[in-house]
């Protein structure tokens, strides 16, 4: 019995001894900070500030409004010069329009009246012959009484198509009669294909040559409407621009790059600021990291996408994390955009970085800056016990 105790005794004292220097002796940071980038919205143009009252670490979302800048004495003389020429390619394109209207309804009531002279001037035409070919007809068969002839030859000499002294016989009347006939089976061939010979010396109507040169002037006021549209087009285009220039002098609404919170005020509200002056800090919430600091020998046994396990202070959850950064000893630098900042201590050792996905992920923790705890390389004796309770 005595023996057992003893043997039980030395088994403790062994197991204690190992939980004891396997806790002391497992790969831990020294500190471990939750921190995150600062991000310096700065001002877009010169203008009096206007900033929406938030308390320091108030949470806000990337595009929300922080604020604006108006500047009212932004030079506008461009702006109007664009405006007014704008105006007048418009007038000028509105003239051309109109002109352009109305010489169509022009062109189109010439070419209406055109169609009515050609319709007409068959029918007249058609009609003329037919009656000339039966004054034809009645001449050839003999059938024409001798006053009727007398008639025909008073219309010759009315038509003027007798020579002077010339006898009115017959054989004359009915040539003249076949002349007519010819002529006007030329005059209708020639009308059917649109010329008429009726003048003379002219193949169309004065409607259709009124249309004809019309269409050349139509022609000219199409091409002007292009150019004058393009021309409007193109000021349009550059008042646009000018807009969006004095747009951006005048001012405009201030927006949060990123999710995050409010870290840094630089500028009160109600202060002229000019262009590139930095107004705040926010707190990048979704790019948090784990900063910390190891010994020598767990550095140098450390490398990039290593695991690692890290646990708040005063919390039981355990995060995996792997290693983002090894900067070594005297890593101040690297902290001039973090939200805090390395103790001196911190600098004495060797800093390391750990990304966490699960807790930037946290919408409680992920914007916990400051938190401290601690980061973990090796497993531990323990860690079977600290996983039951968790």
């Amino acid at each position: 019995m005595k023996s057992f105790r003893l043997l039980l005794s030395v088994v403790l004292i062994v197991a204690a001894l190992w939980v004891i220097i396997g806790e002391q002796m497992s790969g831990a940071s020294a500190d471990a900070v939750l921190n995150a980038p600062v991000i310096t919205v700065r001002a877009g143009t010169a203008g009096d500030l206007t900033l929406t009252e938030r308390p320091f670490g108030a949470r806000v979302q990337a595009g929300e409004v922080l604020g604006s800048i108006t500047d009212p004495r932004v030079d506008q003389i461009r702006l109007n010069d664009l405006q007014m020429e704008l105006a007048l390619a418009q007038a000028e394109t509105a003239r051309i329009a109109a002109d352009l209207t109305a010489t169509e309804a022009v062109h189109a009531a010439l070419l209406d009246r055109t169609a009515i002279f050609h319709t007409e001037r068959l029918a007249e035409i058609r009609t003329r012959l037919d009656h000339a070919r039966l004054r034809l007809a009645l001449l050839e068969g003999g059938e024409v009484p001798d006053a009727l002839q007398q008639r025909l030859a008073d219309l010759l000499d009315d038509a003027g198509d007798r020579l002077p002294q010339e006898p009115l016989i017959t054989p004359l009347v009915i040539d003249h009669a076949r002349e007519r006939v010819a002529v006007l089976e030329i005059a209708l061939r020639a009308a059917e294909q649109g010329v008429f010979l009726g003048d003379g010396y002219n193949d169309s109507p004065n409607a259709e040559q009124r249309a004809t040169e019309l269409e050349s002037v139509l022609s000219g006021l199409r091409n002007a409407l292009v150019e004058a549209q393009a021309r409007e087009a193109a000021y349009t285009q550059r008042l646009n621009r000018e807009r969006v220039r004095v747009n951006g002098l005048t001012g405009g609404e201030i927006v949060a790059p990123v999710t995050g919170a409010y870290w840094e005020i630089l500028e009160a509200s109600g202060v002229n600021v000019q262009r590139g002056d930095p107004l705040l800090r926010l707190v990048d919430c979704g790019s948090s990291i784990v900063t910390l600091s190891v010994t020598e020998r767990i550095y140098n046994s450390l490398r990039v996408g290593q695991g690692a396990t890290f646990r708040l202070a005063g919390n039981n959850d355990v995060y995996r994390g792997t290693v983002a950064r090894l900067a070594g000893s005297g890593a101040a630098t690297i902290y001039n955009h973090l939200a805090v900042a390395p103790s001196e201590r911190h600098l004495e050792r060797f800093d390391v970085t750990l990304l966490v996905p699960a807790l930037t992920a946290d919408p409680q923790l992920g914007c916990a800056i400051g938190r401290t705890g601690r980061v973990f390389f090796d497993d531990r004796p323990l860690d079977w016990l600290r996983g039951l309770f968790d």
